[in-house]
């Protein structure tokens, strides 16, 4: 199951990022289904620990995440398509907090840290980053990077890895790199549902760079100064 955060839904980069790799989660035989937050009626969760106190598993909130769960408990593997903002949309931030009826509040110590893990109702075993930013460097996705990563290790679950394109908006302007990218992101898919990992080298060719740093900001800054010829520094 793909739950996107983006707020353009398929005309943003992290689609074009998104939609390859789930076409080849589908070409190793995998049954995909894809949400977009912003088509979502997602309340923010009230913090009153009902889905873990008083009912465990269940949200009192009725919203269109009342329709989600059982899609989600259902699915082996959650991919989480999040573009960076400062640091995340807040309708997927919604959407993550509600997540914990997913949880059992059954605690342990794993590595020196407080974990729990999911309800035996809950097939989830694998969660995948899908992120893009617009600025130059990978750092740049590194707090999107661990939030996830800290989600699935608080359910127990193995964190399979991220899928990054950093400065995005330059991708559909190398036609070539772009080829790469899309071709690097449609095999990412199929090696995570065929063989279970996806090597670091198909990773590091959709993260490659398309431009140096320095050209990236001098292009950026530019850009900026023609449409703001006023503006100074």
């Amino acid at each position: 199951m793909a739950l996107s955060g983006s707020l353009r839904r398929d005309k943003s980069s992290t689609s074009e990022i998104l939609i390859p790799f789930l076409d080849g989660m589908k070409d190793a035989g995998a049954s995909v289904t894809l949400h977009y937050v912003k088509d979502l009626r997602i309340s923010p969760c009230i913090g009153d620990f009902h889905c873990w106190y008083t009912k465990p598993g269940h949200c009192r909130i009725k919203d269109d995440m009342q329709r989600l769960y059982p899609e989600i408990r259902k699915a082996d593997i959650l991919v989480l398509a999040i573009p960076v903002y400062i640091p995340l949309p807040g309708e997927m931030q919604n959407l993550l907090n509600r997540l914990c009826p997913l949880i059992e509040p059954v605690l342990m110590k794993r590595a020196g840290r407080t974990r729990a893990r999911l309800h035996k109702n809950v097939n989830l075993s694998k969660v995948v980053l899908i992120s893009s930013c617009g600025w130059w460097e990978r750092a740049n996705m590194g707090t999107v990077v661990r939030i996830v990563q800290e989600l699935a290790e608080d359910m127990s679950v193995e964190f399979s890895g991220a899928v990054l394109r950093p400065h995005s908006s330059l991708l559909p302007r190398n036609k070539k790199k772009e080829k790469e990218v899309l071709g690097a992101s449609r095999r990412a898919g199929y090696e995570l549902v065929k063989n279970g990992k996806m090597p670091k080298r198909t990773l590091d060719k959709i993260a490659q760079p398309l431009v140096t740093e320095s050209e990236y900001r001098r292009r950026s800054n530019e850009s900026y100064m023609r449409e703001f010829p006023g503006s100074e520094r």
